[in-house]
């Protein structure tokens, strides 16, 4: 279920904080131009990922 991870310091790393930035990026809707030339067969980003309900175990 839940994993039970420390919280993440308030003085990141620089690797660590590239990371997040890219999931960050990652973690977001699908363009509205692209639903369009896919002819809308792709409709949602199947890798959306919730900040609580799922972690990233860095």
């Amino acid at each position: 279920m839940l994993t039970s991870t420390p919280n993440q310091p308030s003085q990141k790393t620089f690797i660590v904080k590239q990371k997040l930035a890219k999931k960050a990026r990652q973690n977001r809707p699908l363009p509205q131009w692209f639903r369009l030339k896919t002819d809308n067969k792709i409709q949602y980003n199947a890798k959306r990922r919730h900040w609580r309900r799922t972690k990233l175990n860095l």
